[in-house]
């Protein structure tokens, strides 16, 4: 029995499990994907201390190779539950059960969906999340972001510069992002914002092939002639496999306190599956050295 399983290998949970290793506790380190989490997605950061500018797959990078030299394994499965049981927790995944004395939680969340027709029959068909991971597939050919915050308009500047291209799709005239961000797609000759749009659906034969918008003040339909497309319009928290949702506030967030304890002693949280209202690399790794040594406290007691 492990004394503490994380649950998920992005910034949060890569930090508690180095802080835990370097307290003397041995984690065991539960990740579906790849380590790294949403920073191995991102193009670029430019807000990370100690990196004027770095890649986001190299930072992710960085962090594995920091796992790897402080001997943390990462098991690469799906927890699909957690409960309880005589002081002790059972984590139980896709493959198999651990049993441990505390757990962290650090999931992340997930991307939100536009609901539009067209945008599940042509998801992988020209409709994606991940500009990173997809976009090079439709180098040199129209694409549009669906969104106006910080992810939506980093994203719009990486699409830019391997497309002549890119149509921003924002509901608002103003946009949500830092100002820095807006001033720069503002300038781009590749970059064409429309605003105040919503897109109403997706169209294509087997790739997609166009989106028709409609502004929001004038009831205007037309129809963007684009081969992929790209939302971010938010995320919800990645908790659905948490049963016991008396940890969970109303929008599916985790409830903690300033050490990252949730009401049910020795389940601990962190990250951008938290209740919080900043969502960064930098205050994901905060909490995850918080709810770490919250963790050593409290096997200590």
């Amino acid at each position: 029995m492990s004394k503490v399983i994380i649950v998920g290998a992005g910034p949060a949970g890569i930090t508690a499990a180095i802080y835990l290793k370097r307290g003397g506790i041995e984690p065991i380190l539960i990740e579906k994907m790849m380590p790294g989490g949403k920073v191995s997605l991102t193009h670029k950061i430019d807000n990370y201390p100690g990196f004027t500018s770095i890649g986001g797959s190299d930072l992710a990078n960085q962090m594995m190779n920091q796992l790897m030299e402080n001997n943390i394994d990462v098991v690469y499965d799906e927890v699909v539950d957690i409960s309880k049981k005589e002081g002790s927790f059972l984590v139980k995944t896709s493959y198999g059960e651990y049993e441990s004395d505390a757990v962290i939680i650090a999931t992340g969340t997930l991307e939100k969906k536009l609901g539009i027709p067209g945008e599940k029959e042509f998801f992988a068909k020209g409709v994606s999340t991940c500009a990173v991971c997809d976009g090079g597939f439709f180098k040199g050919q129209p694409m549009a972001i669906i969104g106006g915050g910080n992810s939506a308009l980093e994203e719009a500047l990486y699409l830019s510069s391997i497309t002549e291209k890119v149509y921003i799709v924002h509901r608002r005239n103003q946009f949500r992002a830092d100002q820095i961000l807006v001033d720069k797609i503002k300038v781009d000759s590749h970059i064409e914002i429309l605003t105040p749009y919503i897109p109403l659906e997706v169209k294509g034969d087997n790739m997609v092939s166009s989106i028709i918008l409609k502004n929001v003040e004038t009831n205007e339909i037309k129809e963007v002639e684009i081969k992929a497309m790209f939302a971010y319009i938010g995320a919800d928290a990645n908790t659905s496999f948490i049963s016991n949702k008396e940890v969970l506030d109303e929008r599916g967030y985790i409830k903690v306190n300033s050490e990252m304890e949730t009401s049910i002693p020795g389940l601990f949280a962190c990250g951008d599956c938290i209740a919080k209202n900043l969502r960064q690399v930098i205050t994901a790794c905060g909490d995850g050295a918080v709810a770490a040594m919250s963790a050593v406290h409290y096997l200590n007691k």
